[in-house]
């Protein structure tokens, strides 16, 4: 038996919701195909649940002009939805002369971003908004927050389920197939089937270039390599001194070891940066000496024995150690040649913050 639906996304990540979403509401038929038992169960329930500013990006790039678009959705779509956030802010410091150059950058790509609310604070200052904090600068952004990731994806399920989508778990996809007048999907878990469908989003996070390689017909040469970035947390015994999200200068591959809270107030610290050959979630408790260095640079109060391992995130990137940064890449038929086809690679962060944007962009590119 085959299964005919419009439209077919693969992934029940915060992305692959929103495009459901999205799909759903400009009234195509709609089934999400999740591998795993529930959604968001790697990257999208694996970071900092931060809601980015566009602080960092290259100007005119995706990850850019999505973030900044996206940040600002995001408040008023938590707002609108009763999903749990908080515009907290964040400071970027400088601990040393050498430092204030770093930051100085953030600022400028900030604005080539349109991001036009950031402060420069004095110690005095800084020290006035987070007592404890140890740094020459600092600059403020007021934009940045936090959020509850999972009832976000709960929100965006339950909009797409509500305009008739359907989400499937413990249902991979095995292999397909491109044909004449859309795809073929072999589809295994506890009731394997074959669907066909007109329209296929592959928002597959980690897996996404993998999953590419398996469908006949997508050309190999449009389909980038995958690499896989593994940050650790760890979480603070007791209650933080921080009320507001503390970032050092980035580090290559990522931000640093910064400290982020939950919406409860709890501190987490992480993530470090760890390129790996494989999907791999174990947190080695050892890493925690490095954490220690790396917050008492601006934390000098932390005392010995107060992190505990958290938990291990996996930015799905494709480009390499040694690489530039690599842009969101959301594929198109203009790229691959395939009608009615959609592959998002690299959705790293800030992808959470930028999913709106994302799922409208790769709805536009279905035509849907």
């Amino acid at each position: 038996m085959v299964d005919e639906v419009d439209a077919v996304v693969i992934g029940a990540g915060v992305v692959g919701l929103a495009v459901a979403r999205a799909l759903a509401l400009a009234g195509r038929e709609v089934i999400v195909l999740e591998r795993a038992y529930t959604i968001g169960f790697e990257t999208s329930s694996r970071n900092s649940e931060v809601i980015h500013g566009g602080l960092y990006y290259p100007a005119g790039s995706l990850k850019a002009t999505a973030c900044v678009e996206g940040r600002q959705r995001l408040y008023e779509y938590c707002r609108d939805h009763g999903v749990p956030h908080a515009a907290l802010g964040k400071l970027i410091v400088a601990t040393s002369e050498e430092e204030i150059p770093g930051v100085q950058k953030i600022e400028a790509a900030a604005r080539a971003n349109g991001v036009d609310n950031l402060e420069w604070l004095s110690v005095a200052e800084a020290q006035r908004m987070e007592p404890e904090l140890n740094c020459v600068a600092a600059l403020l952004s007021p934009s940045t927050g936090i959020i509850d990731s999972h009832a976000l994806m709960l929100a965006y399920q339950g909009d797409a389920e509500d305009a008739g989508a359907f989400v499937v778990f413990r249902s991979p996809v095995l292999s397909g197939r491109v044909l004449n007048d859309g795809f073929e999907l072999a589809v295994g878990g506890d009731e394997p089937t074959t669907i066909r469908c007109g329209m296929l989003v592959n928002a597959s996070g980690l897996y996404a270039p993998s999953l590419a390689r398996s469908i006949d017909g997508i050309p190999l040469d449009t389909i980038p390599p995958a690499y896989f970035c593994r940050g650790v947390y760890f979480t603070l015994a007791g209650r933080t001194p921080f009320r507001r999200l503390i970032y050092p200068v980035p580090v290559p591959g990522g931000l640093g070891v910064h400290i982020t809270l939950d919406l409860a107030g709890q501190a987490r610290f992480g993530p470090d940066v760890e390129w790996i050959g494989d999907v791999d979630y174990a947190v080695d408790p050892r890493r925690g000496d490095a954490f220690y260095a790396a917050v008492r640079r601006y934390w000098p109060g932390l005392r010995d024995g107060a992190l505990q391992p958290g938990y291990a995130g996996i930015r799905p990137k494709i480009s390499g150690p040694n690489d530039p940064a690599a842009d969101f890449v959301v594929q198109g038929p203009a790229t691959h040649g395939v009608p009615g086809l959609v592959n998002m690679y690299g959705i790293e962060s800030p992808g959470l913050t930028a999913s709106l944007p994302l799922a409208d962009e790769a709805v536009r590119q279905l035509g849907a």
